[in-house]
């Protein structure tokens, strides 16, 4: 059979990334900030194609066609009515704007051919359909709503679309500027976090406070109708005409400044926090019923930024809406490329789509970045003049488990590299979740980030439920940390003090369950269900874990210090490691503990050495 190439490209506006396709078959996806080391890299993702095509083992010349995942001239069409409705205002944002657009972002086409020297058409699909795609076309489903949220693709900010076999039919939009993602992003803005890459932060700080600010919100910025549509009130906002999310009337009506980044977190922020959770979570159960009685499906694939929102995801799974719900690990623009490329595999070309309506969760899709042999590493633990030790299988399991009970940290770096922002065991840090104090040292000695940051659970799969109160319809989320799910009572401490104590922050080094270090002020924890067939080395681990604690589970972040992306390669692995105070590094099978190294390097100076290298 004759072999038929896809590359899949995202790129200009946040986590630029690259897929390609064979028949069909999804071979290699990346984001470019993993390659550049540049968090949420917008450029064209050169080094993460180049990654694709190598892994691939084909050159450009071999690729059938390449397809971007949005349409520049539609975005083009936006942004310029935008202004025009808001002249004279917004012309510092104009003026900043527009030159880039006129030299770089009107000719992707021609920049795609130059840079990669292709020769063929380029093709362009909608924003929203390419988030369509890459949620419905890996999905175990043959027919399915599927329910797209983010800030704003050419016009539409929020769709609702058919998926039936391998074709996909938008079905209704919300337009810009009516926007749950761009309603989010503001209070991101507000509560000091980074605007598209801040909004996790945003939903871990939500447990902390309480929803006081709902009602103001409601009855002063966004209307919610009953089908889950939102119209925003403009005059609080200054996406439109300015370069700043809100204005002063925005904070005049809450009564505070914005946050500024590094400034501490006061309650007021923790209950901001909450009450724009609380209202996320109810725009989205009502855009997932209203998909419902658009469709009349039993299946929901969901896909855009707002569906990497955790605590959204459980509220949905709870609601019983839908019997099933997928979402793509990627499920943000990074994944637009990986749906750019499927979409014109299956919907425009007209493949056949044979979807496994099981319980076994396509278990390719996170790990489909580098991956790097036994050899390549040693070779660079020698040349670094590192001190090391090779283990099989078997002792590296034993090791590694007998380390986490004497509460160490370990860098593990595994097979593939995951697509999406979630380490899922293949650029992990891990540790003991029992322990009372590990949430605050992990985030202060080795994330270097706000005490208040959450953890994940790795739990395996034949002990999930001995937990955590999973719905039924959550089996296709808990593999990719896709949403948060409630603890089992049983497990819990001091409950009562969760909800009477004012300041939530102060309860962080308190005994409030049998799974400290993963478990949320509210008595819940963003899960991941690891399963043997998906990982087998992670699930090894936590099972020889489980034999010497009987604790089926560790505590799972991912293997990145603050401010920068995932780590790639063995060499990021190796920076992460000497800047923070992770006790032990895994790569592969190779074991380096920090206390035997005889290397000693200022930090800018390894970095340099790593870069140069």
């Amino acid at each position: 059979m004759e072999k038929t190439y896809i590359l899949g490209i995202s790129a200009f506006y946040h986590d630029s990334a690259a897929a390609v396709l064979c028949n069909g078959e999804i071979i290699a996806a990346a984001q470019e900030e993993r390659f550049t080391r540049k968090k949420a890299d917008a450029s064209f993702p050169i080094e993460a194609i180049k990654f694709c095509l190598n892994y691939a083992g084909i050159k450009i010349s071999d690729i059938n066609e390449i397809v971007f995942y949005d349409k520049p001239i539609l975005k083009f069409d936006r942004i310029l009515a935008s202004y025009l409705h808001t002249a004279p205002l917004g012309i510092r944002s104009f003026l900043k704007a527009i030159p880039l657009w006129l030299r770089e972002k009107l000719w992707i086409e021609d920049q795609i051919k130059k840079d990669l020297m292709y020769e063929k058409d380029i093709l362009f699909t909608q924003h929203h359909q390419s988030h369509a795609a890459s949620a419905f076309y890996p999905s175990p489903f043959n027919e399915a709503a599927i329910l797209t949220v983010d800030g704003a693709g050419e016009w539409a900010t929020t769709a609702v679309s058919l998926g039936n076999g391998n074709k996909l039919d938008i079905l209704e939009t919300l337009e810009f500027p009516h926007s749950l993602g761009l309603l989010y992003s503001a209070f991101t803005y507000y509560c000091g976090f980074k605007v598209n890459s801040g909004e996790y932060k945003l939903m871990g700080l939500a447990p902390y406070g309480k929803p006081i600010y709902k009602e103001k919100i409601l009855n002063n910025l966004v209307q919610v109708n009953t089908d889950g549509s939102i119209s925003l009130n403009l005059t609080f906002f200054n996406f439109i005409s300015g370069l700043k999310m809100i204005n002063k009337k925005f904070c005049k009506l809450f009564g505070m400044p914005p946050r500024r980044p590094e400034e501490p977190l006061t309650q007021f922020y923790m209950d901001i926090a909450a009450s724009i959770q609380e209202i996320t979570n109810e725009i989205i159960v009502a855009m997932a019923k209203h998909a419902k009685e658009l469709t009349g499906c039993k299946n929901l694939c969901f896909a855009g930024g707002v569906a990497l929102n955790c605590s959204a995801n459980n509220v949905l799974a709870k609601s019983g809406i839908f019997e099933n719900i997928f979402i793509q690990p990627a499920a943000g623009d990074a994944g637009g490329a990986l749906g750019a490329a499927l979409y014109v595999h299956y919907a425009l070309h007209g493949n056949i789509r044979n979807p496994q309506n099981n319980n076994d969760v396509i278990p390719q899709l996170p790990g489909l970045g580098p991956d790097f042999s036994p050899e390549e590493i040693e070779k660079l633990l020698k040349h670094y003049g590192l001190n090391y030790k090779k283990m099989s299988d078997d002792d590296l399991y034993k090791y590694c488990a007998e380390k986490l009970n004497d509460q160490q940290i370990i860098g593990w770096f595994q097979g593939r590299m995951e697509f999406g922002p979630r380490a899922l065991g293949y650029r992990s840090i891990i540790a003991d979740p029992r322990s009372a104090d590990m949430q605050k040292k992990m985030n202060l000695k080795i994330k270097f980030r706000e005490s208040f940051r959450p953890f994940a659970p790795a739990v395996m799969e034949d002990f999930a439920d001995e937990y955590f109160d999973i719905p039924s319809s959550s089996k296709y989320l808990t593999p990719y940390m896709l949403t948060t799910t409630q603890i089992l009572r049983k497990h819990l401490k001091n409950v009562e003090s969760f909800d009477s104590t004012e300041n939530k922050i102060s309860l962080l080094g308190i005994d409030r369950s049998t799974i400290n270090a993963v478990t949320h002020l509210n008595g819940s924890a963003r899960v991941q269900v690891v399963r043997e067939k998906d990982n087998p080395k992670f699930y090894k681990l936590l099972r020889e874990f489980y034999r010497q604690t009987k604790m089926p589970m560790v505590v799972n972040t991912s293997f990145n210090v603050r401010g920068e992306p995932i780590v790639c390669t063995p060499q990021d692995a190796l920076y992460c490691f000497f800047a923070s105070n992770i006790d032990i590094l895994v790569l592969e099978c190779f074991i380096l503990e920090k206390r035997t190294q005889s290397v000693k390097m200022d930090l800018t100076e390894w970095k340099k050495k790593i870069i140069q290298d």
